[in-house]
C-alpha cells in the first residue's frame, strides 16, 4: 500500500516524471500566459504595419483602411486565447485574411500559421485538417468571385491566397506534429496514473482480503478453544470432586496446547507469500472429530454421525476439508456458548455424488435470535471460497441449525483426505467429564458442567 501523504498531489510523487528536454521548452511552458501575450504582439506588429499603410492608387487612404486595422486588432487580440478558443481564433484569422482580398495589392499575415498551429495543438489532427481544407477553400472561392466580377486582380487573388495557403499549410502540419506527440505523452501519463491508481486499489483491496483471511482463521482457532477452556475450567472450579476437576484441568491445558500449535501453523502459512487463500492449517488435521471430542471432553452431549451415498467418493479435497471441520467447529462453539444446558447437539456430515452436507442442530437456544457475530461471517466468506452455501436460524422452539452445503470437483486432486466416520454414541468418547445428557444419572447439573 502507498504510505504517500495526503496532502500530496494524487500520483505524482510515484510517476517520477522526467523533466522535459530543453531550458527555453521549459521557460515557455512554465510561463504560458507570457508566451500568448508575445506571440500576440509579434503577430499584430507583422500584420498591422501593411494593413495601416493601405491607400489607394492615388495615394489616399483607403475607406477600408480602419476597419481592417480594427479588424486585424481583434483577430491578433485573440491570440491571447488561442489555448482555450483554437477553434474560434482559427476562424477569426480566415475572416481577416478574407478581408485582405479586397485590397488592391497583396497584403499577408502571419496569423494563419499561429492559429492553424493551434488549432491542431488544442484540438486535433481531424480538426486541423479539416479546418485547412474548408478555409483555404473557402478563401480560394471568394478570391475567385472578387477576380470574376472585376473586384481584384487575378494576380492580387492568387498571390493573397497561395500566400495563406503556405502559411496555414506550415502552420496545420508543424502543429498536428506536435500536438500528436503531445496527446500522445498525455495518454502514456494518464495510463500511468491509471496503472498507479490500479496499483493502490488492488493493494488496498489485497491487504482487506488478508485481515479477512486472519479474523477468521484467528476466529475459528482462539474462539472455539477459548469456548472449550472456559467451559471446563467452569466446570472443574464447580465440581466438589477432585479427579474429576483435575481431568477437566488437564482437558483444558491440552485444548490449549493444541490452539497453540494451530496458531503457529497459521504464523508459518502467513510467512509464506506461497499460500494463496489455501487453509492455515497443517493438512493431516481432523477438525471434526478433533471438535466433536473437545465438545464431548467439556461435557456437551454430542452426536456425530457419517455417510455416504453410493456412487460418492470417500475421499475429499483438502480445502472442502477443512471448509466442512469449520463448520462443525462452529456449530459446536456456538452451541456451547449460548445453549450451555443442550439436552442433544447433533452433528452430521454427509458426502453425496457432488456435494457435501455438513448440518449442527442443537436445542436449548433460550436467548432472542441475533444477526450473527463475526463466526457465522467468517464462516460464510469462508464457505463462499470453495462455492458452497451456509444457512444458520432457528428452526423451532429453542432449536438453532447450521447447514451448509459445499461442492465437489468433478476431478479429484491428489492432495485429500479420508472422512472418517466417529462413533455415533458421544458416551463411546473418551473424555475427562461425562457427556451431560439427562440418560447420565452421574452428570453434573448445569452450574456444574463445564
Amino acid at each position: 500500500m502507498s504510505t504517500r501523504s495526503r496532502s500530496a498531489p494524487p500520483l505524482e510523487d510515484d510517476l517520477r516524471l522526467p523533466r522535459p528536454p530543453g531550458a527555453i521548452r521549459r521557460f515557455w511552458s512554465r510561463h504560458p500566459v507570457l508566451a500568448d501575450v508575445l506571440l500576440a504582439l509579434l503577430a499584430l506588429l507583422l500584420t498591422l504595419t501593411p494593413a495601416s499603410t493601405f491607400r489607394e492608387s492615388g495615394g489616399s487612404p483607403h475607406p477600408a483602411g480602419l476597419p481592417l486595422v480594427v479588424l486585424t486588432v481583434v483577430a491578433c487580440g485573440l491570440l491571447l486565447r488561442r489555448r482555450q478558443w483554437p477553434l474560434t481564433v482559427f476562424i477569426a484569422s480566415y475572416v481577416l485574411a478574407g478581408a485582405f482580398l479586397f485590397a488592391p495589392t497583396p497584403i499577408g499575415s502571419v496569423l494563419l500559421l499561429f492559429t492553424s498551429y493551434a488549432l491542431a495543438v488544442y484540438r486535433s489532427s481531424r480538426d486541423a485538417w479539416l479546418g485547412f481544407g474548408i478555409g483555404i477553400g473557402s478563401l480560394a472561392a471568394l478570391a475567385g468571385g472578387l477576380t470574376l466580377t472585376g473586384v481584384i486582380d487575378l494576380s492580387v487573388a492568387l498571390n493573397s491566397v497561395v500566400s495563406e495557403l503556405m502559411l496555414s499549410l506550415v502552420g496545420t502540419l508543424i502543429g498536428v506534429n506536435v500536438g500528436g506527440r503531445k496527446r500522445y505523452v498525455e495518454a502514456i501519463i494518464d495510463r500511468s496514473r491509471q496503472l498507479l491508481r490500479e496499483r493502490d486499489q488492488q493493494g488496498r483491496i489485497a491487504a482487506a482480503a488478508e485481515r479477512a483471511r486472519i479474523a477468521r482463521e484467528m476466529h475459528d482457532i482462539v474462539s472455539h478453544s477459548l469456548t472449550v477452556i472456559v467451559a471446563l475450567t467452569e466446570g472443574a472450579s464447580a465440581t466438589p470432586d477432585v479427579d474429576r476437576a483435575r481431568a477437566a484441568t488437564a482437558q483444558a491445558a491440552q485444548t490449549a496446547r493444541s490452539a497453540l500449535r494451530e496458531m503457529r501453523s497459521m504464523l508459518g502459512v502467513l510467512r509464506d507469500d506461497s499460500g494463496g487463500d489455501a487453509p492455515l492449517l497443517p493438512a493431516d488435521e481432523d477438525l471434526v472429530a478433533s471438535a466433536v471430542e473437545s465438545a464431548r471432553g467439556a461435557g456437551f452431549p454430542v452426536t456425530l454421525r457419517t455417510a455416504t451415498t453410493r456412487t460418492a467418493s470417500r475421499a475429499l479435497p483438502r480445502q472442502v476439508r477443512f471448509a466442512v471441520g469449520r463448520v462443525v467447529q462452529e456449530g459446536l462453539t456456538n452451541a456451547m456458548r449460548h445453549a450451555p444446558a443442550a439436552t442433544s447437539i447433533d452433528v452430521s456430515v454427509t458426502v453425496r455424488d457432488r456435494d457435501v452436507r455438513a448440518e449442527v442442530r442443537n436445542d436449548g437456544v433460550v436467548e432472542a435470535p441475533t444477526a450473527g457475530g463475526y463466526g457465522l461471517r467468517g464462516l460464510r466468506e469462508r464457505i463462499a471460497l470453495v462455492g458452497g452455501t451456509l444457512t444458520a436460524g432457528r428452526v423451532g422452539a429453542g432449536t438453532w441449525q447450521l447447514i451448509a452445503e459445499i461442492p465437489c470437483a468433478d476431478d479429484e486432486p491428489d492432495d485429500v483426505l479420508t472422512l472418517d466416520d466417529g462413533p455415533a454414541d458421544p458416551a463411546a468418547s473418551p473424555g475427562p467429564l461425562p457427556p451431560g445428557g439427562p440418560s447420565s444419572p452421574d452428570s453434573p447439573s448445569p452450574a456444574e458442567r463445564p
